[in-house]
């Protein structure tokens, strides 16, 4: 289910997925294929780790990033997860071909 909160966003952001729902910026963003599919990715992450551990990783690897780099976007950019889906986002068909857990493959990347 698509969600439309235009306030609700930091800067640049537009998208975020928050099981079960995708929240967008703004409603053209609805036919936006690329963002949606990067966001189902997400939705498939915390479907298979459950909403509390997916978070709980994703912030933790951001901060350890943030450590690592001294700059919390390029933290955010190289989070597994995000990783993932960035890497993917534009084949439509990535999701009926993921292995589960598919972003342990970007941990390390």
């Amino acid at each position: 289910m698509i969600l439309i909160f235009k306030h609700f966003f930091y800067k640049n952001y537009v998208g975020l997925s928050l099981w079960p729902f995708i929240i967008l910026k703004e409603g053209a963003l609805r036919t936006d294929d690329v963002l949606i599919n990067h966001e189902r990715i997400h939705l498939r992450q915390q479907r298979e780790l459950l909403l509390v551990p997916f978070y709980f990783l994703y912030f933790s690897e951001w901060i350890l990033r943030t450590v690592l780099y001294l700059d919390s976007y390029r933290a955010y950019q190289n989070i597994s997860f995000e990783r993932e889906a960035y890497a993917n986002e534009r084949d439509m068909e990535y999701l009926s071909k993921r292995k589960r857990f598919g972003f342990m493959q970007y941990l390390t990347r």
